[in-house]
């Protein structure tokens, strides 16, 4: 992952009502919840729902999928995983060969 997506995910999670929406959607495992229980459960009105996960899919961090007539929102586990790992890569790599000066 680039410094750029990494930049667009957090900067889309950085809203709290799309990390609330993230972080049910992440309670909800890999097959996700419909909008309509995801609305009801954090007492958004559907417009504003929509919104924010339009912006959720823009990063990726989001997959939308239709069964019938139910459109289901399910967390991009890898994309985070991504994220998560980018920010990981070079955890304490400036520590590596500083000799203790005393």
């Amino acid at each position: 992952m680039d410094l750029e997506t990494c930049a667009k995910a957090l900067k889309e999670l950085g809203h709290p009502s799309r990390l609330s929406i993230y972080k049910c959607l992440v309670r909800s495992g890999h097959n996700g919840l419909p909008v309509g229980t995801l609305q009801k459960e954090l007492e958004i009105p559907g417009s504003t729902l929509s919104h924010h996960v339009s912006a959720l899919v823009s990063v990726g961090l989001v997959q939308q999928r239709r069964e019938g007539r139910t459109l289901y929102c399910i967390a991009q586990f890898e994309v985070l995983n991504d994220v998560i790992g980018f920010l990981n890569e070079e955890c304490c790599s400036d520590e590596k060969g500083m000799a203790k000066v005393e």
